[in-house]
């Protein structure tokens, strides 16, 4: 007698999942807010892309301990963190990324001639929020 071992989603089904134009915007979200984070907080050790703490708005520099370098490193460790959260829970990540970009887009507003990149932050955490609430539908969705 033969037997037959079945995953637990048709392969039909899984072709159908990779169509569907919402996932495929869940998929895309989630690996570049994964991704993103996790590099830019390894840049905030080597300054590669920029000098990182000439974003540091003063008043934040007067208030935390050390130097806007030393400020840098502990934001690079909360990137990489917020990263790989978005790539294991993207319903917790998507809305943590979105609060720390809100926290960059008070420092960047506080400090002159970066709102531009205020602006663009913006667009990203709006990305963020899309990502939380993609995953509420698609997240464990196998593939």
């Amino acid at each position: 007698m033969a037997s037959t071992t079945t995953s637990g989603t048709p392969v039909t089904s899984r072709r159908a999942a990779l169509t569907d134009p919402g996932y495929q915007a869940f998929v895309i979200l989630r690996t570049g807010f994964t991704v993103a984070p996790i590099l830019f907080g390894l840049d905030k050790f080597a300054n590669l892309l920029v000098d990182w703490p000439g974003y540091l708005a003063p008043w934040i520099n007067d208030v935390v301990p050390g130097s806007a370098q030393s400020a840098m490193y502990a934001v690079g460790v909360i990137e990489i963190v917020a990263g790989v959260v978005v790539g294991i829970a993207p319903r917790f990540g998507g809305w943590l990324v979105a609060g720390w970009l809100a926290g960059i887009i008070v420092n960047l507003l506080t400090l002159s001639g970066y709102y531009d990149v205020a602006l663009r932050d913006f667009g990203l955490l709006l990305g963020a929020v899309a990502l939380a609430r993609l995953a509420q539908r698609y997240h464990g969705t196998r593939t």
